[in-house]
């Protein structure tokens, strides 16, 4: 090797490490800057959204902000795990969440005739059930991963086995709207992993068989009375049809510009229940009207729309599905709540996403993002 040759392998190591101390911050912590700067500014828009909603009361924003505090050092924590070893703690972390469900279905903390909630010591309380809606999927993905696609059979039932254990445990909190959540987060990685068609019928077939079964000895009178609610909210105002009644007039007093901020009387006088938490779409729509909920809309699709690139640009099959399952669901959440607050779809307590007022579903969203970027910043370390 000649001299100039050495010199030059020398000087390797010192040009690859200039180059990691020029490399961007956010890079080396594994955080993809797009997602970031939607995340925040859809939770930011929230926070100012909920001052509002929750009738100027600072103590709900600070405890928002607390919450989202908590879920953004979630979030770059998770980002730092590369997708294998999350793989291999997958198992372990879908055990605890059913035990967890189980232990809630024990000694679970009641609230508002439902017992969702499971106080350890030295930790706040938090719901199982929305650390389920992340869980499921991840699962599903593994299994789906390891065994090839597209699904046969077998990994079908193995796959709806996985989802429908947590599925069952949050029904019987007794939480409907969830539990269907859980399992469509589940289904979603299915479909996403080359679910046929003929399975797609023989569910849709199922499901219209059992549901009269369901109507007859599962759902509760009050789950059927929001069901008949929906078909016809004006058979109540005063009961189960008032939530829809007022949202739908939130929703249309705020025209095209909206009222103004804490100009809502919806919400200010009291009319609009829950305006904090499952309806706080209706209040944004007052008060900023048509041209707030778009912007809302489109910062939303941009996060989808980054989302989904990430996911097609993965290196293997376990991080398209994984990433997949996280953004679809999380479509899923928002055409749910909005479809709920117009009307469209039976009120099930799903809350908007980033902008509700929450704690265990704001983390468990945050911590799926944080996968989404592991992915993510793995694509760039492999083209890099």
């Amino acid at each position: 090797m000649s001299v100039k040759s050495r010199d030059f392998v020398r000087e390797m190591p010192s040009a690859a490490s200039d180059l990691g101390r020029s490399e961007p911050l956010l890079r080396r912590l594994h955080i993809d800057p797009w997602l970031l700067l939607l995340l925040l500014a859809i939770s930011a828009g929230g926070l100012f959204v909920l001052y509002s909603a929750s009738g100027r009361d600072m103590a709900s924003v600070q405890r928002q902000a607390s919450f989202l505090g908590a879920g953004y050092v979630m979030m770059f924590v998770v980002a730092q795990i590369k997708a294998p070893t999350l793989r291999r703690w997958l198992p372990w972390v879908y055990g605890i969440g059913v035990l967890m469900l189980i232990a809630t279905e024990l000694v679970g903390v009641g609230a508002k005739g439902a017992q969702r909630w499971l106080a350890i010591p030295g930790l706040p309380r938090f719901q199982p059930s929305e650390l389920a809606k992340l869980m499921v999927p991840l699962a599903v993905a593994s299994y789906l991963a390891a065994t090839g696609a597209p699904p046969r059979f077998k990994q079908v039932a193995i796959s709806l086995v996985i989802i429908f254990v947590p599925m069952v445990l949050v029904l019987m909190q007794p939480d409907l709207g969830t539990s269907l959540l859980v399992a469509v987060a589940g289904i979603i990685v299915l479909f996403l992993a080359g679910l046929g068609w003929i399975y797609v019928a023989a569910v849709i077939a199922a499901v219209s068989t059992a549901a009269p079964i369901m109507w007859s000895y599962v759902l509760y009178d009050y789950q059927k009375q929001r069901v008949l609610t929906l078909l016809d909210p004006e058979s109540d105002k005063l009961g189960a049809g008032w939530n829809i009644i007022q949202s739908k007039t939130a929703i249309g007093s705020g025209g095209i510009y909206g009222k103004g901020w804490l100009q809502g009387t919806q919400s200010h006088l009291n009319f609009l229940p829950e305006g904090h938490t499952d309806f706080i779409i209706a209040v944004l729509s007052e008060e900023f009207g048509y041209r707030g909920v778009l912007i809302l809309l489109m910062a939303y699709l941009l996060l989808i729309g980054r989302c989904l690139m990430i996911a097609i640009n993965a290196q293997d099959s376990f991080s398209r599905l994984i990433v997949g399952g996280i953004t679809l669901t999380f479509f899923v959440y928002i055409c749910v709540n909005m479809g709920m607050v117009s009307g469209v779809l039976p009120v099930v307590g799903v809350p908007l996403p980033l902008v509700s007022q929450g704690g265990t579903s704001l983390i468990s969203l945050l911590v799926g993002f944080g996968i989404v970027m592991s992915v993510a910043t793995a694509q760039r370390r492999m083209h890099g």
